[in-house]
Order: structure tokens, then sequence, then C-alpha cells
């Protein structure tokens, strides 16, 4: 098991940061990391995204796992990888950027929503993938997949929520991506960050009263 699968299963939070730029994106992940979320995801679509990646790998360096998402093809999986980023994150399945990744020690986290495409991006080396859009499918979907499927740690993306996010843990999620429902942009707007870092502890509280994953290998 890689650090960065390691990180995942204990933390079980990545906090999304798309369209955020600047000063407030510094001060919104700083706020973040404050309430205890340790997985920052800035999505590629981002203005300067490797730019803030870069930035962050070494500002927060030992306090958090910093990765790049919306990783499309290879190309950006290059970007993101020369900017430094841990792991790669995107909403579909390109077996060149899992293979990349491996190639470099860089965990990827495909996007998948089929049982042929989960499968398919495990057996292409994907230590986990990305359930999306999960607020379309619903908690019940991954109640299903994850029975037969319970050997894949599977994160939730889309939908979960303060109310549901025990919910999805207990169908068999092995963490979330949390985009607007952590990181504000109304709050960063008018720079209350406080209020970012109260959202983040009752995330991460909330998580970590959730078992940690555990494979059917080691049940």
């Amino acid at each position: 098991m890689s650090t960065m699968l390691d990180a995942l299963l204990e933390h079980k939070i990545i906090a999304i940061f798309r369209g955020i730029t600047g000063n407030a994106a510094d001060q919104a992940a700083a706020a973040l990391i404050d309430g205890g979320i340790r997985l920052m995801e800035v999505t590629m679509n981002t203005d300067g995204a490797s730019t803030i990646i870069g930035r962050w790998c070494e500002k927060f360096e030992g306090r958090a796992w910093i990765g790049a998402g919306t990783v499309l093809d290879r190309s950006m999986a290059e970007e993101a990888a020369a900017a430094g980023a841990k792991f790669f994150i995107s909403p579909n399945l390109d077996e060149e950027v899992v293979k990349f990744g491996a190639e470099r020690g860089i965990a990827v986290w495909p996007g998948v929503m089929t049982p042929t495409e989960i499968v398919r991006a495990w057996k292409a080396g994907a230590e986990a993938v990305k359930v999306f859009p999960m607020a379309s499918l619903g908690v019940g979907y991954l109640t299903e997949i994850s029975a037969p499927l319970d050997h894949i740690p599977m994160i939730a993306t889309g939908g979960v929520d303060l109310d549901n996010i025990q919910d999805y843990f207990r169908a068999g999620a092995c963490a979330v991506g949390l985009g607007s429902k952590l990181v504000n942009k109304a709050w960063i707007r008018d720079e209350e960050y406080g209020r970012l870092t109260e959202q983040a502890s009752r995330f991460a509280a909330a998580a970590a009263a959730a078992p940690v994953w555990r494979s059917t290998a080691s049940k």
C-alpha cells in the first residue's frame, strides 16, 4: 500500500479547490488544514493550477498532501507532476494517466461510474477510484456496486454533506471528495476563514467517527 493510499484511508476527506486563486486560495487552504483536512485537490481547470500546487507543496509541507484534480490526459498529468502533485484525480478513466502515475510513484484515483470501469481502472493499476457523479447516482448505487467490488477502495464524490456523510461510509466508501460543501466560495469571498475552519472541523470529526476502510482480504 502506498503512502498516499494510507493517507487517504486514514483521513477520508479530499477538499476540492476549483476556480479559487491567489491569496484567497492560500488562506482558504490554511483554514481547512487548521480544521483537520489533510488532502487538498486543485483542479487543473483552475487558472494557474500548477503554480498553486507548487506553492502549496512548499507552504504546507508536512501538514497536508497536495494533489491535482481534473487530470484528463497525460499532458495534464505531466504538468501536474512537474508542479509536485502527490496524487491525480479525474472525472474520467484514462489508462495513460494511471500508467504515468505508476511510473513516477504518484497515486492516481480516476473517475469511474460503472462496475466495468471500476474493475478496468483497478486492473490498470489504480489503487483507488473516484465514483462520480455521486449526487446523481445516490448512496444506494454505491451500496450495490461496493458489495461485489469491496476489495477496491472507492471515493464518493458529489452530493456528500454533513447530514449524509456517514451513509456514504456505511455504503462502502473509503473516502469522500468535497467541493462547495467544504470549500465555500461565499465564505472565501467574504474572508470568513474562521467559518471554513469550523466546517472543516465538523467534517473531519465525522470522518474520524467512521471506521477505516478495509479490503475483503484483510477482513
